[in-house]
């Protein structure tokens, strides 16, 4: 996954992989793996059968929602959107809408009586823990319509997710062992191989254009985001840190020649607009879980080991880390065995250090699909018992495990098969796929585990 609202925030999709280095192809994916989760999945639930009536929220910043609803409306179903901002408005075209320009204190009697007045049988939405969507969502529950859930995928660069009220922390995945195993009876092994790429330019403009709409005091002038930060500081800071791509690339690999061969941690930092963090995890902020891990770190690992902390390489910086982080590694008693990259090869790091420690992020599962011990401080998808450590932060230092590996394939596998769909949200081809599979996903009432 994860996480997610300004430019920085919604490009996380692209961070574990660039979309530069996914090979662009025109073939579509197979879809033994989609077939044969919808059969699992409708053997597990009855599904609804014949027209429905689907209520758009808020979405990716991209066609793609639009699209969507036009497919679902081509097989008969009742299509309705409502607009929040300016912004969704650039992304709505030639469909049915409505404009709420009412307050946030109305906002939860106006959508409950849309949703009985409209008869609608399904809310789909991005961002869950989005202020608007957490009321529509418990509107929606009390009145027992289902809510589908989107972004990018928990498998990067060229994944979407689709699941049931939730995704990451909240998600219905199970956690058990068991039902993994279970779960994964019958579903192709795990595609972990990129074939799309996705579009950088094309995300940027459109991200730019959305949330400069969204400054506009009219036509909503009651409409409140759910950003932390003003979206012109947000983008200066990216900007800043894409003309220094260079040198903070320079800056990933000076560390690990640093470390050289001493043994070493990885630490994977998160943005702090991310809900994954804001909703997920017990932290406001990234500065308390790196102090918890490298005071941890001094007390419980082994003497002259390292710890390197990734900075998000889409984090706009508005914080600077790396004073911030010297600092707390000279609190810790640290100083000389704590390196920070902004930017630097993720797998390779992944892959030579002994194990990662992070919130929540997908860089958790990506560490799980490279067979490395990992442990998350947050709420993960990917916190199973057999793939993550469950011990205290101390014991991980010297007692962290890789996933098991009869269920790390059987996780990997059930994952992808029952809450993942091959596309992306912004080139047109791999937004054709995505678009094509979600509707057949929505259509045949078959979301999530």
């Amino acid at each position: 996954m994860t996480p997610r609202d300004t430019l920085p925030e919604p490009m996380r999709g692209m961070t574990t992989a660039p979309a530069t280095t996914a090979p662009a192809t025109t073939a579509p994916a197979t879809t033994a793996p989609a077939t044969t989760a919808l059969a699992a999945m409708a053997l597990r639930r009855v599904p609804r059968q014949g027209r429905r009536s689907f209520l758009f929220l808020q979405g990716p910043i991209s066609p793609y929602f639009q699209e969507v609803a036009a497919g679902l409306k081509a097989r008969g179903h009742d299509i309705h959107r409502i607009n929040l901002s300016l912004g969704d408005q650039l992304f709505w075209r030639g469909l049915p809408a409505i404009h709420y320009r009412g307050t946030r204190q109305a906002w939860p009697g106006f959508i409950e009586e849309f949703l009985r007045r409209h008869g609608i049988t399904d809310v789909v939405l991005l961002g869950e823990q989005r202020d608007y969507h957490r009321v529509a969502i418990a509107a929606a529950q009390t009145l027992d319509i289902t809510v589908a859930v989107t972004d990018f995928g928990y498998f990067r660069p060229d994944w979407i997710t689709l699941e049931r009220d939730a995704m990451a922390g909240g998600s219905h995945f199970p956690r058990d062992p068991a039902a993994i195993l279970r779960l994964a009876e019958g579903v192709p092994p795990a595609d972990l191989t990129p074939r799309l790429a996705d579009s950088f330019p094309r995300q940027a403009v459109q991200d730019v254009l959305y949330h400069l709409a969204m400054l506009m005091p009219w036509p909503y002038p009651h409409y409140r985001t759910h950003q932390l930060h003003n979206p012109l500081a947000a983008y200066a800071g990216t900007l800043r840190r894409l003309l220094r791509r260079g040198a903070e690339r320079a800056e990933g690999e000076a560390a690990l020649a640093a470390i050289g061969d001493a043994p070493f941690w990885l630490f994977a930092m998160q943005m702090e607009t991310d809900f994954s963090i804001r909703a997920y995890s017990r932290y406001t902020t990234m500065d308390a879980p790196m102090a918890e891990t490298l005071d941890s770190f001094a007390r419980a690992a082994p003497v002259g080991a390292h710890i390197l902390l990734k900075v998000h390489p889409l984090d706009p910086c508005l914080k600077r880390w790396g004073p911030r982080i010297a600092a707390l590694a000279r609190d810790a008693g640290l100083t000389g065995r704590v390196h920070v990259a902004h930017h630097g090869p993720l797998d390779q790091m992944l892959k030579r250090a002994r194990g990662t420690v992070t919130v929540n992020s997908t860089v958790g599962l990506r560490a799980v699909e490279l067979g490395r011990p990992v442990k998350a401080l947050g709420r993960a998808v990917w916190d199973v018992p057999g793939l993550a450590h469950q011990g205290p932060l101390d014991a991980f230092w010297q007692e962290g495990a890789a996933p098991e590996p009869v269920l790390r394939a059987a996780f990997l596998a059930a994952l992808q098969a029952t809450t993942q769909l091959r596309g992306v949200f912004y080139a047109p081809e791999g937004r054709r796929q995505a678009v094509e599979a979600t509707v057949a996903r929505l259509d045949a009432d078959l979301i999530g585990p």
